[in-house]
């Protein structure tokens, strides 16, 4: 450490569970973090070498840290998230969601309404939620509809006003979808039953409802009126039909709060779902840009601290992929299998699908940030000294060993370039020798690219397995290029990854967009090697016979063609079948040609 007032502020740190925070030569806060051990942590910044450059500058710009010591981890916890939106330090990782939810509202009054609200006001009301959408709230609220008869209404129906007769039934009642508690047609014991029963719903608790209303269709059954126990017999089968789409799992598993993290090298995604009887009652997947480097660990502990505390969950048990510290009030489990496994399972994949529709959405708003992110994933994937801005594939084309030729495709900011790229003739080698003539390629190109001071690519691929990459390299070596191009292999049969003087290869995710891209280059070099071999082949034909012929120009030979369709015809034809075509002078000529090759 260079600064002797940063060494004895670190080296007087206790090592109580707390809050730490960085300032710079301005006094301005720079960063905000917590620790179990306060002195511990604060140390590491200074003694450990960093990877990230974010965190090498942060470092850089520290001149003053204080610390608040707290009674426990969760308060470390708790303390750090409410400081960190109220500061927004330059260098933290925040949770931007500056939108409200909807939520569901029972008010605080004699005959409560239930209704959707954004605005949450303190007079007692419950409110249920929030939900991540309005669609949530009004698939609930329809539900609630159909099962209860509740006023809409807003008059003031106190016991003296509803005595007094001050107000009269509306419409909603001669629709049946009220009882008319205003004419104290309904008794309010009724309704408060009705009203603890949706409480229980929008918790996700069916069973008490079933049971009441299975218990009232008996009763009416009992006493003969079928019409009424048909109606509640059509509700049950509502609420189950909600029931059995809304189940995930096994609807033990209650009051549980899953968490699950995906990540690419400058975003986190994290999915929220939290489970009542089984049944998932909110789903929130929110993105989390990078600032430090942050480890999968890290990002979810951080959301899993700002999500609980923005949806208001007070869950006790939490069940994520990955071990994570949030206190030592929560319960933590990592399962392996089963149910509960399976929810863990859909969380993950509810934050893939998010990942997925992000980069669709960025694709078209932001597609240099697409692209940034790409080359950085790239980069991390294939252990890059930089980002593969530009990278150049080769592969060669000798099929049956003739006629070898080879081909280099040029890729940028991991999209074609096809005005760059280049096809070659074998030359030096004879026969189909694939390590010499990738050799012969590599040193070509490169020394055209150096002589006429063009930029080099940041990444060279070949299309082969070791073989080929080390005679790739010999033609880097021989150039004074080594080390200053990174040159890598892909072997065909399991897409294995080859660095010079490793033995074992590397195998990227079969779904990793790294892997994609690299293959991308492969078919492309392939296929561009393919068309120029053939197009070569196809001349070498032509030009066997026809143009040993003397006083027969390529203009003959197209018409010849054109009409024989082939030399062989050619061959065989009749002087008189060849002077329709091109005259007796140059038929002459031909018919003569193939004569002399019959005797």
């Amino acid at each position: 450490m260079q600064n002797p007032s940063l060494d004895i502020q670190v080296r007087t740190l206790p090592t109580s569970p707390g809050v730490y925070q960085y300032y710079d030569k301005e006094d301005r806060l720079l960063y905000i973090g917590k620790a179990k051990n306060l002195k511990k942590r604060v140390n590491s910044y200074f003694t450990k070498s960093h990877d990230n450059n974010r965190t090498r500058v942060l470092v850089k710009k520290i001149r003053t840290i204080k610390h608040i010591v707290v009674e426990s981890e969760t308060d470390a916890l708790l303390l750090e998230n409410n400081l960190i939106k109220k500061h927004q330090p330059r260098f933290n990782v925040m949770l931007k969601d500056d939108k409200t939810y909807p939520w569901i509202c029972i008010k605080k009054e004699r005959f409560p309404r239930v209704f959707p609200t954004r605005n949450l006001i303190k007079d007692g009301s419950e409110y249920f939620g929030p939900y991540t959408n309005f669609k949530t709230v009004h698939t609930l609220l329809d539900l609630i509809k159909g099962l209860y008869q509740l006023r809409t209404c807003n008059y003031d129906l106190s016991k003296e006003k509803i005595d007094n007769g001050k107000y009269k039934v509306c419409l909603e009642y001669h629709l049946g979808n009220c009882k008319g508690g205003c004419e104290g047609l309904q008794e309010e014991q009724e309704y408060r039953e009705n009203i603890e029963a949706i409480r229980e719903l929008v918790k996700g608790n069916f069973k008490d409802s079933l049971q009441r209303f299975r218990k009232q269709m008996m009763d009416h059954a009992a006493k003969m009126e079928f019409e009424d126990a048909q109606r509640i017999k059509e509700k049950i089968k509502v609420l189950e039909n909600y029931q059995a789409k809304s189940t995930i799992v096994n609807p033990k598993i209650s009051n549980v709060d899953v968490f699950s993290i995906i990540s690419d090298e400058s975003y986190g995604y994290v999915n929220f779902l939290q489970l009542s009887y089984g049944s998932i009652i909110r789903s929130h997947t929110t993105e989390i840009k990078k600032k430090l480097g942050e480890t999968d660990k890290e990002l979810l502990e951080l959301a899993i601290v700002e999500l609980r505390q923005r949806f208001g969950s007070s869950s006790k048990e939490i069940f994520v992929p990955i071990s994570v510290d949030v206190g030592e009030k929560l319960k933590i489990t990592i399962p392996q299998l089963g149910d509960k496994k399976k929810i863990v399972d859909l969380s993950v994949r509810n934050a893939k699908y998010y990942r997925q529709e992000r980069f669709k959405q960025i694709k078209i708003i932001d597609p240099d940030r697409h692209v940034k992110r790409l080359m950085a994933q790239m980069k991390k994937d294939l252990r890059l000294p930089e980002e593969p801005r530009h990278i150049e594939c080769f592969d060669n084309s000798n099929i049956q060993g003739t006629n070898p030729v080879a081909a280099c495709v040029v890729f940028k900011n991991g999209k074609p370039s096809k005005k760059e790229y280049r096809k070659f003739n074998i030359k030096t080698v004879e026969g189909a020798n694939d390590f010499a003539s990738m050799e012969e390629v590599v040193y070509r190109r490169y020394k055209r690219l150096v002589e006429e001071e063009e930029p080099l690519p940041q990444l060279v691929i070949v299309d082969g397995g070791k073989g080929q990459l080390s005679s790739g390299l010999k033609a880097l070596e021989d150039l004074g290029l080594r080390g200053k191009i990174t040159i890598i292999g892909i072997a065909k049969r399991l897409e294995e990854i080859y660095y010079p003087g490793d033995s074992i290869p590397l195998y990227l995710d079969k779904k990793s967009e790294s892997l994609k891209i690299i293959q991308h280059l492969r078919n492309e070099a392939h296929r561009f090697g393919i068309t120029f071999h053939r197009q070569k082949r196809s001349k070498a034909a032509l030009e066997t016979e026809l143009d040993d012929i003397p006083g027969i120009g390529q203009k003959t030979i197209v018409e010849l063609l054109t009409h024989f369709r082939s030399v062989k015809r050619i061959g065989e034809a009749s002087k008189k079948e060849l002077t329709e075509v091109i005259g007796n002078s140059r038929a002459t000529k031909v018919y003569n040609y193939y004569l002399s090759k019959k005797e």
